[in-house]
Formats: structure tokens, sequence, C-alpha cells
């Protein structure tokens, strides 16, 4: 699919934006200490190659814009004009999860959010945002993968997450 040239500025403007931001997270890779741990590697071995993919990746996304465009693109779902109800919803989400995690805990705060944000998707891709047999789908479906990402990181990683429970099951 050949880009017009403004589609290719655009386009270009991603790739400078990665490489800009890869630029920066190399910057600040710089200040961490290298020293070494058990592990032989220093903290500072993952910024600096996430710092390094991402200027690859933008190099690449740059090279793919000035030569033709981004090819095999998919042509973008949705609509043209930005949905600021289907925005709303995922907001919403967003914030509910910081208003809630330390009253309902990590779960289902994080369940919530699923949910919500779900529906605002599906609403921006211009479909119906689901009734109540499919926003209590929804609501499962984040249970169902904020359950085992809590349990990972409080039992097995031993970080505190803030649970509904003093059990530290839920």
């Amino acid at each position: 699919m050949a880009a017009t040239s403004s589609a290719q500025r655009y386009q270009s403007l991603v790739g400078v934006g990665a490489l800009a931001v890869g630029a920066l997270m190399a910057y600040g890779a710089a200040f961490i200490s290298s020293d070494a741990g058990y592990a032989g590697i220093g903290p500072n071995a993952m910024p600096w190659l996430v710092s390094v993919v991402l200027m690859i990746c933008g190099a690449w996304l740059v090279w793919e814009a000035r030569t033709g465009g981004y090819r095999e693109m998919e042509v973008p779902s949705g609509s043209v004009d930005a949905d600021w109800r289907a925005a709303a919803f995922v907001i919403a989400g967003v914030v509910l999860n910081a208003a809630l995690i330390t009253v309902v805990g990590f779960v289902l705060a994080c369940a919530l959010c699923f949910a919500l944000a779900v529906r605002g998707l599906r609403m921006a891709e211009g479909r119906a945002g689901g009734n109540l047999r499919q926003s209590l789908l929804d609501a499962l479906t984040g249970l169902i993968i904020a359950a085992p990402v809590f349990w990972l990181f409080t039992k097995l990683l031993a970080i505190n997450l803030p649970g509904l429970t003093a059990s530290g099951w839920l």
C-alpha cells in the first residue's frame, strides 16, 4: 500500500518519535549503576536493551515511511472521527482502577478496568458495547486475567499488591 506524502510525513514522525523515546531511555540508562549483581548483569542492562531495540524499531519505521510508506498495513477499524463516548469508557476504567484498587483490591479493580475498557474499544469499532450478559462475561474474563497476575506477583515474586482479603489470596 503506497502512502501519500502526507501519510509518509506522519509515518516518519512516528518513527522519529520512537527514535527520540529510545534516545531518552538510553540517556536515562547512562545514569543507572552498572554494578553487576549475582546474575552477572547490572540493573542498567534492561533499560539499555529496551532503548536500543526501540531505536532500531524507530529507524526501521522511518526507513519504511521514507521508501513508500508502511507496507501491508491494514485499513484502520473504527470511526474517522473521535468517539468520545467510547473513550469515556476506557478512561473511566483506568480512573476507577486507580481509585478503587486499595478499596476492593487489585483483582476486582483490574476486572472492572478490563470490562469498561473492552466495552469502550468495542464501541470505538462501531459495534455495540454489550448487553448485561456480555458485560458479565467481560468482567469474568477480567477476573480470569487479573487473578493469576495477582497471585504471581504476591505469592511467587513477593510483591505486595492491594488485596480484598487479609489472606492475600484475593
